[in-house]
């Protein structure tokens, strides 16, 4: 999830795994996977710096749990 802010600078948490792209028109516009679009005053170099933090985050955590095999 990230922290985005929308023109009027109401802040909403967005989840990241759903945007499908990102454009500036001069504004920037996210388009999610099912279509639905967002208007931010962030520019789409710091959502890509907001989704790669909150891609490592989640990558490192996943990389940090150990398993333990079952023994027979």
């Amino acid at each position: 999830m990230i922290i985005l802010h929308k023109m009027n600078g109401e802040e909403f948490i967005l989840n990241a795994t759903h945007i499908e792209t990102i454009e500036e028109r001069p504004d920037t516009v996210i388009t999610l996977v099912n279509d639905r679009k967002y208007l931010v005053k962030e520019t789409a170099a710091e959502i890509i710096d907001l989704m790669a933090h909150y891609h490592n985050k989640i990558y490192v955590g996943i990389r940090d749990i150990k398993i333990e095999r079952v023994k027979d």
